[in-house]
């Protein structure tokens, strides 16, 4: 299990990383192409380290939506020309939090 907290953790590290990109505002975020660069690498991270988490894992939690956000990670990295800047931003507002609560809430399992 050990290892699952770690993918965890990264996930969790990059939400808070993704928190503190975005509270310059949706003006600054949207105009401002090193905090875009930045959120979605983040969100590259938090797909990759999703895609890490075996499969029976994941299974034990179906209210994460795990496949959406390993396919977000996909559409980010092979689609990096076309990504849609305030998608990212929406994600960053309206998936992010609860992402953040729900794997909070796994990591104290750990405990």
């Amino acid at each position: 299990m050990k290892e699952h907290q770690v993918y965890l953790q990264h996930i969790i590290d990059a939400i808070q990383k993704i928190e503190s990109y975005v509270s310059v505002g949706k003006d600054v975020f949207l105009s401002t192409s090193h905090w875009q660069d930045a959120t979605i690498r983040q969100l590259e991270i938090i797909g990759e380290a999703t895609k890490q988490l075996p499969e029976d894992f994941r299974s034990k939690y179906p209210n994460i939506p795990w496949k959406r956000i390993a396919g977000l990670r996909d559409v980010l990295i092979h689609n990096y020309l076309g990504t849609d800047i305030t998608t990212v931003w929406e994600i960053t507002q309206k998936n992010i939090p609860e992402l953040k609560k729900q794997i909070q809430t796994i990591l104290h399992l750990f405990e």
